[in-house]
């Protein structure tokens, strides 16, 4: 069985507590896109991590955890990240690598952080981590997949002619150091040290997992609404950000997908600049962003503050449908106990005209929120274990979102810890 868990909204949602919590019902945890500019925070037994490029599955020993194809590789991070599990007393993870996964570059992390410079105050708040110049080299068809560092002669003769080509930009247009083709290359062949032992061919290794029927998790990073193409383009990230994409980043056949999971808040939040819709500031937007949870609402790769928001029910079932979600999650539902009403975005008022379409960018831009106020339940709903035993107002308040989602909710996250979930039927 396959199953894809993945975010409905900007990222932020929760995606790592469920998929840390389904892996252990899971032989294989894949992640099948992005990179190191996104966390997943998980609170377990062995404290508090936030994950950027492992899979959510590395606290337990009976899963293999594999990177796919279709992220963006930094390896002297993955191998921080490695260790630091191991100095936090984690047992060793099963970790596989795809060897047809691409590297990201110390250039291309210098790029971003050049580029957004350039920018001012016109820039994409980006991480600066290295993805767009990433996957825009990946796609021009000069970046370097792990397999070519074995290729000693072919990979000497490809850094110098990609350096020829990006010291013109360093001098010319960022007025910047020019990379040296000795050190690169230097710096690749301890890489393929470093990665060496990981290194699989991860298409095989799932496709045989199907067959023999093990039970495989697919993870994504960040969110629909910041998916290249489906997303609030062109403030979104750099790899599709949707679970059709998993079949792609990881080498399975897309109809081996049963199961999509799709992670939605109870409120909204994101990291990053953009359209959002139902954004709140000031007093309001710090109480909500206070109350958080234990994970807090600080971005787990950036430490920024999130900006906050009432719940976007349009967004949010845009979001679903663009997963193709078969059911939902809904996260962080405990933070709304101190309310006694709460706001949902149940349509889009544009140039006076309601609509319950989420739209393109541009048309993003002009839209107003149109609430309905649910009463609150004015409790703390953190320990319970029953959906019954939820206040009325809070089991009205989920059955209204998944009205509105036109997807099942099955699970609903009540705290940050791994066991604070109630499951549906």
């Amino acid at each position: 069985m396959v199953k894809a868990i993945v975010g409905a909204n900007w990222g932020d949602e929760g995606k790592g507590k469920i998929t840390d919590m389904l892996a252990r019902e899971a032989d294989i945890i894949v992640r099948f896109q992005g990179g190191s500019n996104a966390g997943h925070t998980i609170i377990n037994e062995y404290g508090k991590f936030a994950l950027h490029l492992l899979p959510s599955g590395v606290f337990y020993k009976h899963t293999t955890n594999v990177i796919g194809n279709g992220v963006a590789l930094n390896i002297p991070y993955l191998m921080k990240e490695i260790q630091s599990l191991a100095e936090r007393g984690v047992p060793m993870p099963k970790i596989k690598i795809s060897d047809r996964t691409q590297i990201l570059m110390p250039y291309h992390i210098l790029f971003d952080q050049y580029e957004e410079e350039r920018l001012g105050g016109k820039s994409f708040g980006s991480t600066k981590a290295g993805i767009a110049p990433f996957y825009s080299d990946k796609y021009a068809k000069i970046g370097f997949q792990v397999s070519e560092l074995f290729d000693t002669e072919g990979l000497k003769n490809k850094i110098a002619g990609i350096c020829e080509m990006k010291n013109v930009i360093l001098e010319h247009l960022y007025h910047k150091p020019a990379i040296n083709p000795d050190e690169l290359f230097h710096t690749l062949m301890e890489y393929r040290s470093m990665v060496e032992p990981y290194l699989c061919d991860v298409s095989a290794l799932l496709q045989d997992a199907i067959k023999e029927g093990r039970n495989i998790l697919f993870e994504g990073q960040l969110g629909s609404l910041k998916d290249p193409d489906f997303g609030i383009y062109p403030m979104v990230t750099s790899s599709s950000t949707l679970a059709a994409y998993s079949a792609i980043g990881a080498g399975i056949p897309p109809y081996e997908i049963k199961n999509i999971v799709a992670v939605v808040k109870a409120y909204s939040s994101a990291v990053g600049a953009g359209e959002f819709v139902t954004e709140i500031f000031g007093d309001e937007a710090d109480e909500l962003r206070k109350r958080g949870g234990d994970a807090g609402e600080f971005g787990a790769t950036t430490g920024r503050p999130r900006r906050m928001g009432w719940f976007d029910a349009v967004a949010s079932r845009y979001g679903c449908r663009m997963q193709g979600a078969t059911e939902a999650a809904l996260t962080v539902l405990d933070v709304l106990g101190y309310l006694d009403a709460i706001p949902v975005c149940v349509g889009y008022e544009i140039d006076g005209v309601v609509s319950k379409n989420f739209p393109v960018t541009v048309k993003l831009k002009k839209a107003k929120p149109v609430y309905e106020y649910l009463p609150g339940w004015k409790q703390d709903i953190r320990g319970i274990k029953s959906y019954n035993d939820l206040p009325k107002d809070c089991r009205n308040y989920i059955e209204f979102i998944e009205k509105e989602l036109q997807v099942p909710i099955t699970l609903v996250s009540n705290g940050p810890g791994r066991d604070e979930i109630i499951r549906r039927n």
